[in-house]
């Protein structure tokens, strides 16, 4: 598996690392509010599962699950939701749990569908973001790591459903996908 893998970019202590950061700045703005995680699925289920242990409030959390890359190295800006909620966001402090935030498009979409679901307040914390490839403007509250313009796997990121188990941040070597 690790023979399509190019370098590490971030290990698996840095991970852990920044994660409890990122947990403890969330649990210290979101004290006395009704804190409810939306985690965005597949990629950023091991982020959000390590994440929200770290977050030490009561909070609620569902899953949505939305697409715009299939089994491509990018983006194809065409944006589809997969799975949607199961519950009302109303009146709730909403932060998005997301893996990367590559151009923004998916996002912006994302955003823009859930502030007209009326949210006391809609909040976004990425694992990774990649501002050289923004082509719709996104504010990230909280981000884990600014990553450079390049193909990454691992820690819940994929290419083509396989990676997503790497306990770190990888780059994926062309060779992989360039067939």
């Amino acid at each position: 598996m690790l023979d399509h893998l190019e370098k590490i970019l971030i290990d698996e202590e840095k991970l852990i690392k920044r994660v409890k950061e990122l947990g403890a700045q969330i649990t210290e703005d979101y004290k006395d509010k009704d804190l409810f995680i939306i985690v965005i699925l597949k990629g950023a289920v091991m982020f959000a599962s390590d994440l929200i242990k770290e977050i030490k409030l009561p909070l609620a959390i569902d899953f949505m699950a939305v697409s715009s890359y299939g089994a491509s190295t990018k983006s194809s800006g065409v944006v589809r939701i997969m799975k949607d909620l199961e519950e009302q966001i109303e009146g709730k402090d909403v932060l998005i749990v997301e893996d990367i935030v590559d151009t923004g498009l998916t996002l912006n979409y994302l955003f823009e569908n859930l502030l007209s679901r009326k949210p006391r307040s809609l909040k976004v914390c990425c694992c990774l973001d990649k501002p050289s490839r923004r082509k719709a403007p996104v504010n990230v509250d909280y981000v884990g790591f600014n990553i450079p313009d390049e193909f990454v796997i691992g820690y819940g990121l994929d290419y083509a459903e396989k990676y997503r188990n790497l306990p770190f941040i990888g780059v994926l070597s062309k060779e992989a996908y360039a067939k």
